[in-house]
């Protein structure tokens, strides 16, 4: 049964309520896989109604799948060679509509997932650190009936990329990072680079208890439209791109969820379980490696991507994109899918 994936409202970000709970609604449902059909209605101030659904129709279809002690939903288009394509924040997998139909076209099985505690994935209570997160996705490329996958990773999607190349390089076929710098050298900006610092201001932000989640979700989510507002180049997101994915964190549970790997990538720096994770990602990657950036992204700065390469044993090709932000895939799809297409081509089995 899907997850009660029905938006709710919250109190504007100036009255955040009491400090010793929630919003009505925004976390009741961690942990949990009972509700209704992922369908919502957004009245507007004249009483008309629109319906909005995370499982947008399309040349695709929906799936749920079972791995690594979780359900996943999942949207499929094509057959062929796999490609896993994984969603940043604060997108869903959405975000890789124009991949899925290109990829499907060009003969290839296009799968795009929804990372745990978003979209129509479980919220589970714990399981958000990058190591069990990257468990997820190849857990996915198998409950899929695959050996092995072409995986394509945005933003802290890409983080989790590099880190499964690492964990399990016998699944990954090629690997396409996008806006994510490898996580030592995101460790390294984030600990002395104050350019660095200040670009991932927002999750710094999300280091507080219950606030951040009541601001991302106030206003509906005015807050996630100024962060992709102000996180793209000249070519901005689609007015129906940025609804969904403000529809998309309102969903009880995903304000929480959705920043909890943030709050683990700070939290842990100093304990053991960040130093160990740091030392384990010094193993080279073996799968042949396209990093893309995006020149103007003002959150993953272009010179803490930059340098990927050191730790890839591997063919890597590091494509900088002048005019473009935080997200290549949805600013600029024909040249990033292009790209795409021509990296999984020259590295079929």
């Amino acid at each position: 049964m899907p997850l009660d994936q029905t938006p709710v409202n919250a109190q504007p970000s100036a009255d955040p309520g009491p400090a010793s709970g929630l919003d009505s609604g925004l976390d009741s449902g961690l942990g949990s896989e009972s509700g209704s059909v992922p369908t919502a209605e957004r009245h507007s101030g004249g009483g008309a109604a629109e319906a909005w659904s995370i499982r947008q129709p399309g040349p695709w279809v929906h799936r749920d799948l079972a791995a690594n002690g979780a359900r996943f939903h999942i949207t499929e288009s094509g057959s062929g060679p796999l490609v896993l394509l994984v969603h940043g924040w604060p997108e869903y997998w959405w975000a890789w509509r124009h991949q899925l139909t290109a990829l499907a076209e060009a003969g290839y099985r296009a799968v795009a997932l929804d990372l745990r505690g978003i979209g129509g994935s479980d919220r589970t209570p714990r399981g958000y650190d990058p190591g069990n997160l990257a468990l997820d996705i190849t857990g996915v490329i198998r409950s899929l009936g695959e050996r092995r996958a072409h995986l394509v990773g945005h933003a802290s999607g890409g983080t989790l990329a590099w880190v499964a190349a690492v964990m399990r390089p016998s699944v990954i076929q090629s690997l396409t990072v996008v806006s994510a710098a490898h996580p030592r050298d995101l460790r390294r900006a984030l600990l002395t680079d104050r350019k660095q610092m200040a670009a991932f201001d927002h999750v710094l932000g999300f280091q507080r208890p219950w606030i951040p989640e009541r601001r991302l979700v106030a206003d509906d989510a005015a807050l996630v439209g100024r962060y992709l507002d102000e996180w793209t180049g000249p070519n901005k997101l689609d007015g129906a791109a940025v609804h969904a994915y403000r529809q998309a964190i309102r969903i009880p549970s995903t304000a929480h969820c959705s920043i909890e790997p943030y709050r683990w990538l700070l939290r842990s720096m100093a304990r053991p379980d960040g130093i160990q994770f740091a030392r384990r990602m010094k193993k080279p990657i073996t799968a042949p490696t396209l990093h893309v950036q995006g020149a103007s992204d003002p959150v993953l700065l272009s010179h803490t991507a930059l340098g990927g390469g050191e730790y890839v044993a591997a063919p890597y090709r590091w494509r900088l994109m002048p005019g473009v932000g935080h997200f290549p895939h949805e600013e600029a799809p024909e040249e990033f899918t292009a790209e795409l297409l021509d990296w999984v081509g020259r590295h079929k089995e």
